[in-house]
């Protein structure tokens, strides 16, 4: 069975770290499509280097192959990708980050451009924050497997969601899962 793995979360939570913890702990990612890459990954079959991200994903749906993607949600996108998944037999799993603070989030956006990393608009950025749960909350329940994290000194699984719930993990409860929860 093939796997579409989604690593989500707001524009600086840490996506593509914990993509990077994953693919040390995993090998069942197939390709990850990373956009701030695309043209110059490495991690992608020859038949498909160079493409926009959506053109890879159409290309390992239509090949059936697993493949891993970082998003934002934001979008109707990501919704389409997983209901075409699922009638191609995938099994979807979802990895989504948080913070408690946009303020966060664009704190550690500005941390990665002084580094030399790209940017993204702060109003972009808190339009997507504003909605992060209504964004999540849509496609919960077309995953087979999701695992929430927290990264506000580290990944933390901090819950899963299972038969329409959210089961926290622990006991620690950052604020953003206390607000998930009572958003659902």
């Amino acid at each position: 069975m093939p796997y579409y793995t989604i690593i989500a979360g707001v524009n600086g939570v840490g996506k593509s770290s914990l993509s990077g913890v994953l693919k040390t702990e995993r090998n069942d990612l197939g390709y990850i499509i990373d956009v701030d890459k695309i043209g110059t990954d490495n991690n992608c079959s020859p038949i498909d280097a160079g493409k926009t991200a959506v053109g890879k994903i159409n290309q390992y749906l239509s090949r059936e192959l697993s493949f891993s993607q970082e998003t934002t949600l934001s979008g109707q996108k990501t919704e389409k990708t997983i209901k075409t998944a699922k009638g191609k037999g995938y099994s979807i799993r979802l990895f989504y980050i948080g913070l408690n603070t946009l303020d966060e989030c664009l704190k550690r956006i500005e941390n990665r451009v002084e580094k030399g990393g790209h940017n993204i608009g702060a109003d972009d950025v808190a339009r997507r924050y504003g909605k992060r749960f209504d964004d999540l909350i849509k496609i919960l329940p077309l995953c087979d497997e999701v695992r929430l994290f927290d990264n506000e000194n580290g990944f933390v699984e901090v819950a899963e969601y299972k038969n329409g719930e959210i089961i926290t993990k622990g006991e620690y409860k950052p604020g953003w899962l206390v607000d998930l929860i009572g958003k659902m």
